[in-house]
């Protein structure tokens, strides 16, 4: 294998790993809470049931994509899969800048706990409530997986593969962390994850916007690490920037 091509699966894979990482989290978060509160058969059992669909939805949508243009696919994903990141990456930045609050799992655990607590106690045997809102959870992060996953394999032949292999290395160690700890993953640096996905997708759908309007990059390949530095530059830059003001505004 080429340098050149781990210029395409190498930001492939980490960058599906670190986006469905994020999303992984979100949603244990709430499973957790699901099984901590309502028990672990409905929470496992809603969360597999989704699992289930968001892989049926991999297998369906994205052999289906083969028989459009290279060039329509490059276009319009690249354009929603840039526009994706860059809502990250502003998030991300308005954070890390302390103009906006910065995500609490912790929080947010305690907070579906007391939901789940006001709902009354657990149906013996199974529990709907426990199941549905597992499954929901796991569903509503899930397809921003698939979006993410399809979006980032779609961008060239081959590219498929690698983008599943790096959103299931991201499921597997979520898993494993959460079974191992039992708890939400507060102290993971969710905001600096979600600053780096938002450089890399905003990367991706920068360069695959543009192979689809016929844009020559300097390099073909070589462009993506440059954009990638090109967007964390720009990001950092803005960030910096908006700390200052906020300094400025509290002094």
């Amino acid at each position: 294998m080429t340098a050149g091509d781990w210029t395409h699966l190498g930001p492939t894979i980490v960058a599906s790993f670190f986006a469905s990482a994020v999303e992984f989290v979100e949603a244990l978060t709430v499973i957790l809470a699901v099984g901590t509160v309502r028990g672990w058969r409905g929470a496992l059992s809603g969360a597999a049931a989704a699992v289930v669909v968001l892989a049926a939805l991999v297998a369906i949508l994205g052999p289906a994509l083969r028989a459009v243009p290279l060039s329509w696919i490059q276009l319009i994903v690249g354009g929603l899969l840039l526009l994706f990141g860059l809502r990250w990456l502003r998030k991300a930045s308005l954070r890390a800048a302390g103009v906006i609050a910065l995500h609490d799992e912790a929080a947010a655990f305690a907070k579906e706990s007391e939901r789940l607590r006001a709902q009354g106690a657990a149906a013996a045997g199974f529990d709907r409530v426990g199941f549905a809102a597992a499954f929901q959870i796991t569903m509503l992060e899930g397809i921003e997986v698939v979006f993410i996953v399809i979006a980032i394999g779609a961008g060239g032949a081959g590219l498929l593969a690698p983008a599943c292999a790096g959103a299931a290395a991201a499921l597997v160690l979520v898993i494993i962390f959460g079974v191992a700890i039992h708890r939400p993953l507060a102290s993971i640096p969710e905001n600096s994850l979600k600053f780096v996905v938002g450089v890399l997708l905003s990367a991706f759908g920068a360069f695959w916007f543009g192979e689809g309007l016929g844009v020559a990059w300097p390099g073909d390949d070589w462009a993506i690490p440059a954009l990638i530095a090109g967007f964390a530059l720009t990001a950092t830059i803005t960030t910096l920037l908006g700390r200052a003001r906020v300094a400025r505004s509290a002094a």
